[in-house]
């Protein structure tokens, strides 16, 4: 057994210690978007400091608890409150959780993040379907002895992000009358924000929204052949296209301003999703 894998069945023996749900989706809530676990029908939450060798988050926003319960009639586990590279943990600890999630029985994972928008044609407030990513400014996290219980030493990743999942995200949108960007999604490390002129940089790699998280999450699931699907709230513009400094708190008042549209998206998406 992989030193990893064994790290993994330690944890999850600590969570079967206090249940045995098995969700069909996981769901990771970013910055500001924690108050869609309120409309979860409860079943049991674990603290991550009651769970062995689990991560604990330190961010303001982010809770730290799995939520098992029940959402839009369907059977999920809910990550409400995620990890970073910038807390100073290892990028194995950090896609710990959605590993977890899959281990839990998860088939079908919902990445959701607080992101900087880098195209100009995007304003805060928007939603943005995550159609591909760019990594190569963060550690990649399968870097290291591969655990051959979870998947294979070198994965594809050339559909990270569902083409049937994003499709139904669409049709979620469509639904519920929300209007929904698509892009490219960039993570680098943080927790400093980027300057103007590496926004430019990101701008011209392709990239349309950066933030701190998701796509390690995102190669981590793909790694475990699990279904990936990712939402980006555009909480602010990124360095250099207003005038004006960035702050962690005008992230948080941005999602807080969205959060009833962002929830219903999730909402009829976790219903209606196969």
């Amino acid at each position: 057994m992989s030193e990893i894998y064994e790290q993994l069945q330690k944890a999850l023996k600590s969570i079967r210690k206090v249940t045995d749900f098995v969700p069909e989706i996981g769901i990771t809530l970013g910055s500001g978007l924690g108050g869609l676990s309120e409309k979860i029908d409860k079943v049991c939450e674990i603290s991550y400091k009651d769970i062995e060798g689990f991560p604990v988050s330190t961010v303001s926003g982010h809770d730290g608890k799995f939520i098992f319960g029940n959402l839009s009639g369907r059977k999920v586990v809910c990550m409400s409150g995620r990890v970073h590279f910038y807390e100073g943990y290892k990028m194995s600890e950090v896609v710990m959780p959605v590993r977890i999630m899959g281990l839990l029985g998860a088939k079908i994972i919902l990445l959701t993040n607080a992101a900087g928008g880098i195209n100009t044609d995007f304003k805060p407030g928007d939603l943005m379907i995550i159609r591909d990513h760019i990594s190569v400014f963060v550690q990649n996290p399968l870097i290291g002895q591969n655990p051959d219980e979870l998947g294979v030493r070198f994965p594809d990743m050339s559909s990270v992000y569902d083409k049937a999942l994003i499709s139904q995200l669409e049709d979620s949108a469509a639904a519920t009358g929300i209007t929904l960007q698509k892009g490219v999604y960039i993570q680098l490390t943080g927790p400093s924000y980027e300057t103007p002129t590496e926004i430019k940089m990101l701008r011209t790699l392709g990239a349309d929204a950066a933030g701190m998280s998701t796509v390690v999450e995102a190669i981590a699931a793909n790694h475990m052949g699990l279904r990936v699907a990712g939402v980006s709230c555009i909480t602010n513009m990124a360095a250099g296209i207003l005038d004006q400094p960035l702050n962690h708190e005008e992230v948080k008042a941005t999602a807080d301003a969205v959060k009833d549209k962002f929830e219903r998206l999730v909402m009829h998406f976790v219903q209606v999703v196969h």
